[in-house]
């Protein structure tokens, strides 16, 4: 193509692209950084540990196993990954607009009273990325994808702790049935004591029907915490990916959960996987809202083609080929406001994405606001029940001597049997709360699972 014909394009661009707006956008990238730095939360009263990952939060194999079995086999996991994997291969997609196109062509023709032609082409297709369209183009997908990979670590965080909730309640259900069960022991004693005192005489009937009237009662209680533990298993089953339904053997003893390191309030939520893939969202729809704008913009675009047409299929693949350079710039001058309102959806939605952040940012404050109010009003009440229980404990046996000889009624003992048993239900149902709001915790403060 003669320069001269280069030069005019170009200067035709130039003066088009002078008299299109690209319109006064927000730099909403920008002012979701400076609003993370912003945040506040009090941590002074928060006894920090040395955990850095979810899976040192508790030192036992068997549930690191459970997680990483969950992280390969749950399904809803499994389809983030893809979704992961479809980002990468649109990226790709994306970045292969920055080459020319190349494209081979084969025609046969025939006519009346004409002889069979052959038409054999090789076409280069490349469109000029003058105003950074392409490349606006690419950055959305890299957004994207960066988004994604946010996305996937958010969900494999989350599903961890899913299934260390999931675990430590079971292994809390499995030591309230024993509670539920040594109290119906215990009721079944005093039961057949009471039988046997109101068949000498001692006791009267009334004595006996509130004795059996605590055993049925327990026994109902006992069976709904043995369908609980049933539910549980079933749904660790789920998080796990397991079809066939399993039981889990789980410890005796509540084990040590650690604390979760603690930085400063910003440097905290910035581990965040939800807040990165917010802020993903809002950089990769600014990238968008360029693309917008700038197909409002003129458009340049070469072609250079080889053809060869002959008599027989041999001699139409390009032996003596004719080639052909052709420029074209278009620009839209008139399209009923199509593109402008495009370029306008696009700016709003940029708006959305970064609104959307706010939220996420807020949400991510109250998450470990509440974790830090719950640690330590749990750990209060934890301790006032542990006081509440020992004193119980002390009321029971001075109950039981009294009911021995004589000096308590029945329903006087069975009283203070439920008050200390319910104590002991309590205290166990805290101690759960307590290990599992430092999962959450945890979680809040954008602690993930250990590579």
């Amino acid at each position: 193509m003669p320069r001269y014909v280069l030069t005019s394009i170009f200067w035709v661009v130039s003066l088009l692209s002078g008299c299109v707006s690209t319109g006064n956008r927000e730099n909403y990238v920008e002012q979701a950084t400076h609003l993370s730095q912003t945040v506040s939360v009090r941590t002074d009263e928060y006894e920090a540990g040395s955990a850095t990952h979810l899976t040192d939060l508790i030192d036992s194999q068997e549930l690191r196993s459970l997680v990483y079995e969950a992280l390969e086999n749950n399904p809803g996991f499994q389809q983030t990954f893809l979704a992961l994997q479809q980002s990468r291969l649109r990226l790709r997609q994306s970045q292969s607009e920055r080459y020319p196109e190349l494209a081979a062509g084969f025609d046969m023709s025939r006519a009346e009273d004409t002889d069979t032609q052959y038409t054999g082409s090789l076409t280069l297709s490349w469109q000029l990325d003058v105003w950074q369209q392409i490349e606006d183009g690419i950055n959305a997908e890299e957004q994207n994808l960066f988004q994604q990979q946010a996305i996937y670590r958010a969900a494999r965080d989350t599903l961890a702790s899913e299934v260390m909730n999931s675990w430590l309640s079971l292994l809390a259900l499995t030591r309230t049935l024993a509670i539920e069960q040594r109290r119906l022991s215990t009721l079944e004693l005093n039961e057949q004591l009471i039988l046997e005192r109101y068949q000498r005489g001692l006791s009267s009937l009334d004595d006996l029907d509130s004795a059996r009237s605590s055993t049925f009662s327990t026994r109902a209680s006992v069976r709904e915490q043995e369908q609980s533990i049933q539910q549980d298993e079933r749904a660790l089953n789920s998080l796990l990916g397991r079809l066939e339904e399993n039981q889990y053997e789980v410890p005796d003893q509540y084990p040590v959960v650690s604390r979760a390191q603690m930085d400063l309030p910003e440097q905290t939520l910035a581990r965040r996987f939800d807040l990165q893939a917010a802020w993903h969202a809002i950089a990769a729809a600014e990238s968008d809202a360029r693309v917008a704008y700038k197909d409002l913009l003129p458009r340049i675009d070469i072609q250079l083609a080889l053809q060869d047409v002959a008599a027989s299929p041999a001699d139409a693949l390009l032996t003596d080929p004719v080639w052909t350079l052709l420029g074209q710039l278009t620009a839209p001058l008139f399209q009923g406001g199509r593109l402008r309102a495009a370029a306008e959806i696009a700016n709003l939605e940029t708006a959305s994405r970064y609104q959307s952040y706010r939220e996420t940012l807020l949400t991510a404050v109250e998450e470990v606001g509440n974790a830090l109010t719950r640690e330590k009003a749990l750990a209060a009440r934890h301790s006032y029940i542990q006081q509440a229980l020992e004193k119980q404990q002390l009321a029971f046996n001075r109950y039981q001597d009294k009911y021995r000889a004589g000096n308590a009624t029945i329903l006087e003992l069975l009283t203070v049997q439920q008050q200390t048993y319910d104590l002991e239900a309590q205290l166990e149902t805290l101690t759960y709360n307590r290990l599992s709001n430092r999962i959450t915790l945890a979680l809040a403060l954008g602690l993930g699972v250990s590579e």
